[in-house]
This record gives C-alpha cells, structure tokens and sequence, in this order.
C-alpha cells in the first residue's frame, strides 16, 4: 500500500488532526494537501490564528506525504515564514511537495492558504527511521 491509503489509516489514528478538526484531501509519496476551518478558539489575543496552528496544519501535510512510501518517517527540523494573518471562519489549506530526497532524508516545501490567500510558507526536513505505517 502506497500514498493516498497509507496517509489515511495514518489519519485515522491522528488524535491531534481529530481534535483541530484537520482533513486529509489527498496524498501521494510526494505531496499532501489538508485542510481545516480556523475557530475562534484558535486565535490569539489579536483575534489572529496563532501561529502555532498554522505550523501544526503544515507539519501535519509534510507528515502525511512523507509516510506515502509506506515507511515511517518523522520530522527532524522546520522552520516557517508567516506572510499573512489568517482569521477564525476562513479555511486553511496546507499543499506539502517533495523537493528533494537523498537516502533516509528528504526536504518539504509546505504553502498555507487561508482562503486562496498564501499566510505560511514553511521548509521541513524529515527522516526514514524504517518500519511500515501501515502493516
């Protein structure tokens, strides 16, 4: 099993996608799209989406590509640029791509949009550590 159903039996069994009411649009072993409706309970003092949010949707997209291969893999750094302010009721969608893969390390480029409008760009680094996702 490849991509698509490994992402999802591995969000099947995500109780941090369930509790931010994240869904996996698709997936494939070199990208991932996801996506959520930003609450109110999801925003800082500034009645912004804080910023710990938008880089837990992108991590969860770079997660769900990396496992598409179907071998566990985990995220070893990241670092995020917020662009743009996201605001509760607006739709956030989170597109990790595969930009480069050498041995068990692989570099995610990961886009975050609320509602079209770009408000993250994150780079992500994960790492094969071996063992199916799914058996």
């Amino acid at each position: 099993m490849q991509g698509d159903g490994v992402a999802r039996q591995l969000r099947a069994r995500d109780a941090s996608a369930d509790a931010l009411g994240i869904e996996l649009v698709e997936a494939s072993p070199d990208h991932a799209v996801v996506r959520m409706v930003a609450r109110r309970d999801m925003c800082n003092g500034y009645q912004l989406v804080h910023g710990g949010i938008t880089f837990t949707l992108a991590d969860t997209a770079m997660a769900f590509a990396s496992c598409g291969g179907n071998e566990t893999a985990l995220a070893t750094s990241a670092e995020i640029d917020w662009v743009a302010p996201a605001r509760a009721g607006q739709v956030l969608t989170a597109v990790a791509r595969l930009r480069w893969s050498g041995g068990r390390t692989s570099l995610w480029d990961i886009t975050v949009d609320a509602d079209g409008e770009v408000v993250a760009i994150m780079r992500g680094r994960t790492r094969t550590v071996g063992g199916p996702v799914v058996g």
